[in-house]
């Protein structure tokens, strides 16, 4: 793990309080191997997850006066989803800093799109509270803003949307999302959920996170239904 002073300066942060930094890189599995009561990184998760979401909608909503509103949230959520926060903390080289317990391999770090979404989201987190909202909307904009500019709508494949829209077409209700079971060590979670419709189970997924497991569901259900 490298020391948290190289990160300051790679992205040229004045702290304030350090700790707050060190809990975004502190995976709850380094607390129970090293016996330690540092509070890991979840909470702050919370708070980041919130602030990346609002920065990104107002620079969609700067930048995109032509998408309307449905359009906007699509577009945010493409933007914010797990394998984007996870290649953004690759980029940045997040994986570098995290404190994790021996269970957990560097090489897994590096390939686990799960735990790097929640880094970087704690690490927005960090900034937020240690700096304000006007230093860590300039860091979420010089991370996204390229991204958010050469968006285009075709380039989404959010297939629950697409498959809500098919099942309005001729019906009022909408579809459920069950997770019917989860495998693995906390560290690298896989989840399986199956998506149903007036109690019918129309498509199941398996994903790394909730999110991509529902999108994994919605599109098996597709596949079925345009046969």
């Amino acid at each position: 793990m490298r020391d948290l002073v190289q990160f300051f300066k790679k992205f040229k942060i004045k702290i304030k309080n350090v700790e707050l930094y060190e809990m975004a890189f502190t995976h709850s599995s380094f607390n129970s191997e090293a016996k330690t009561h540092h509070h890991d990184y979840e909470r702050l998760e919370f708070m980041g997850d919130s602030v990346l979401g609002f920065v990104v909608a107002s620079l969609l909503f700067n930048h995109h006066p032509e998408l309307r509103e449905g359009d906007l949230t699509k577009a945010k959520a493409n933007l914010v989803q797990t394998k984007s926060l996870a290649e953004y903390a690759k980029k940045l080289g997040y994986h570098h800093y995290i404190r994790a317990g021996h269970s957990i391999p560097t090489e897994e770090l590096i390939k686990n799109n799960s735990i790097l979404e929640d880094i970087f989201e704690a690490v927005i987190g960090a900034i937020y509270l240690d700096q304000g909202i006007k230093v860590v909307t300039q860091f979420i904009t010089d991370i996204y803003l390229n991204d958010v500019i050469n968006f285009k709508m075709e380039d989404i494949k959010d297939y629950k949307s697409m498959l809500q829209e098919m099942i309005q077409c001729e019906h009022r209700e909408s579809v459920t999302y069950k997770t019917v079971s989860e495998k693995g060590p906390p560290h690298d979670r896989t989840f399986f959920v199956e998506v149903y419709f007036n109690n019918i189970c129309l498509g199941k997924g398996v994903g790394k996170s909730k999110k991509e497991a529902e999108q994994s569901a919605a599109c098996d259900a597709l596949r079925k239904t345009v046969k």
